[in-house]
């Protein structure tokens, strides 16, 4: 079974993505910032699926740290099948008056990483003939929510177009564009959710489930629930204004200006 590579891998998306991998007999490459949850992580993941978990500690808003996951990727020995870019963040704050430090190490987090892993693994793939890269994108990548659209509407553009270029090579490019899932990101980038029924929400599991379903037939865009799919086709059909417009409602309605996150980080 091929080997996955998954960023993020510590806490939501990426915690699900590595169990149902090794439930799934795939050894796994662990990356994240926190060495005590993804080494804990391992030895369980090791324990319970009988698979070779490796652990790579990395803060991919740095370019060396992002550079070591790159080589990982290029290796030969025990060569990467699948890439998981995962990892993200919130920023739950304005643009014009937040913070631009913040902002350029999500933008480095969220858009340089998966460029430069995206690339690193693509090239090895279509050298060995086979491979599949998921990025994690948002159904908020056709929304107007702050620079956390930007960044996701990047991601899936960017999938799209490297989906096209490796076609015919053995190689697939997916965008997981998940609505609202349930984990810790909202809490720990201390954004509140309590506005928002719970309809709305989805199960990491059922997210994770379809993403990996979605590459296995490779699907170029995935788009976990019947109702975020809907969502999804309104907001590509109705007039930019109407999305701003609904975005400047959304705000009002919550009395703050936050973005509208809605995956894992690391």
């Amino acid at each position: 079974m091929a080997t996955a590579l998954i960023t993020g891998a510590s806490a939501g998306l990426g915690l699900e993505f590595a169990w149902q991998l090794a439930t799934a007999k795939h050894d796994v490459v662990l990356v994240a910032r926190n060495e005590e949850r993804l080494t804990r992580l391992a030895a369980q993941l090791e324990a319970a699926a009988g698979i070779r978990a490796e652990v790579l500690v990395a803060d991919l808003s740095v370019r060396a740290d992002v550079e070591r996951v790159a080589d990982r990727l290029r290796a030969t020995e025990r060569p990467i099948g699948l890439l998981v870019n995962n990892a993200g963040l919130g920023l739950n704050q304005r643009f014009v008056t937040g913070d631009l430090a913040r902002e350029e190490t999500a933008l480095a987090l969220m858009v340089t990483a998966v460029m430069v892993l995206s690339h690193a693994a693509a090239g090895a793939m279509v050298e060995r003939g086979r491979g599949a890269i998921l990025n994690v994108a948002s159904v908020a990548a056709l929304l107007t929510s702050g620079t956390y659209s930007a960044h996701k509407a990047w991601v899936r553009v960017f999938t799209e177009s490297l989906a096209v270029e490796l076609r015919g090579t053995g190689v697939t490019a997916t965008a997981l564009n998940p609505g609202f899932v349930h984990t810790e990101f909202h809490a720990r980038g201390e954004i509140d959710m309590t506005a928002y029924p719970e309809v709305a929400w989805l199960t990491a599991e059922d997210v994770v489930a379809t993403g990996l379903a979605d590459v296995r037939r490779g699907a170029v865009l995935s788009t976990p629930s019947l109702r975020y799919r809907t969502l999804s086709a309104a907001a590509r059909i109705a007039p930019r204004s109407a999305v701003r417009a609904f975005g400047r409602y959304r705000r009002a309605y919550q009395g703050q200006d936050v973005e509208l996150v809605t995956d894992a980080t690391d």
